[in-house]
């Protein structure tokens, strides 16, 4: 009986070791497998085999988190649409394209020479329904529209004219930090085919220079008074550093939008022109302009792109 009981202990003991080396095994190779999969496979120095792919795609929990900021970047833009008295609110526009689209003169808006200057356009070329808001001058300086624009998170695009901006310099300071683009709308709005090449120049250089040293940067995007120019224009505006003239398809007031187009609509990356105004120019302030622009845009179901973005 002492022998049998020997016996059976010793086998007992047998099978705890073998299923303790099991564990182990599996630990092991389940700890060799995990840092691969972790961080695309290569964390370990190990390439992937020929003809593989190394795996890129982020982890669950950084997906879920990056769905977690829309919804509450989504709730927020609700909110601030509600306060701001919009009936619907603003459409988010879709992500920067990674190669922007190539810009073209508009046929019919060339000059003689048009080959090698800044092209003049009014639409982007892209198939998505996303136009851009752009805001000339700088007459009226509404701190409700920073507020506004900012709590909405709609993108738009400044052009000013020295003669008026001069007047406080501060508040587009403030404008830029929050993301804003400023660029050239000459010194003094002048009508630009009246003026000499050296006229032009004076007004597109000068600007340049003031945006420079009251904004730090020289601006690329150029938009002549009135829509206004000629080859001398263009010529003149290459030579202080700009890149590109956009002008517009369609312009907003605080009642009405008026059509460049025969069909009297929005179309994919329309480029929408407005002003710096208030309630001494037009029936209405800055915000209430904002509110006919987005109910137009939003109803149609067009969401309101950065500019920049595709230039």
């Amino acid at each position: 009986m002492q022998l049998v009981r020997q016996n059976d202990q010793y086998g007992r003991r047998r099978k705890r070791r073998k299923g303790r080396t099991r564990v182990t095994a599996a630990a092991l190779t389940a700890a060799a497998i995990a840092p691969g999969c972790a961080v695309g496979g290569e964390s370990d120095g190990v390439k992937p085999a020929p003809g593989q792919q190394r795996l890129d795609a982020p982890p669950a929990r950084a997906l879920d988190s990056y769905a977690h900021k829309l919804r509450v970047a989504q709730v927020a833009r609700a909110a601030a649409a509600k306060r701001w008295g919009l009936a619907k609110t603003p459409l988010a526009a879709p992500a920067a394209p990674a190669k922007k689209p190539r810009i073209t003169t508009r046929k019919g808006f060339e000059v003689k020479g048009q080959a090698g200057l800044p092209p003049v356009f009014t639409t982007i070329p892209t198939k998505k329904k996303i136009v851009f808001l752009t805001i000339d001058d700088g007459a009226e300086k509404d701190p409700a529209l920073l507020k506004m624009m900012t709590q909405l998170k709609i993108p738009y695009t400044a052009f000013l004219s020295d003669y008026l901006v001069k007047e406080d310099y501060g508040y587009f300071k403030k404008m830029q930090s929050r993301g804003v683009s400023l660029n050239n709308h000459t010194l003094n709005h002048r009508y630009m085919p009246g003026l000499s090449y050296a006229g032009q120049r004076r007004e597109i250089c000068g600007m340049q220079d003031t945006i420079k040293k009251r904004y730090g940067k020289r601006p690329e995007l150029f938009r002549p008074p009135y829509g206004n120019y000629n080859v001398d224009t263009l010529r003149a505006a290459k030579s202080c550093g700009i890149k590109a003239v956009p002008l517009w398809a369609s312009e907003a007031f605080v009642d009405r939008m008026e059509w460049r187009e025969w069909d009297k609509d929005l179309h994919p990356g329309d480029i929408i022109l407005t002003h710096f105004r208030g309630r001494e120019h037009w029936k209405g302030t800055m915000p209430d302009m904002i509110r006919k622009v987005m109910k137009t845009v939003t109803d149609k179901g067009y969401a309101v792109a950065r500019l920049e973005d595709y230039l």
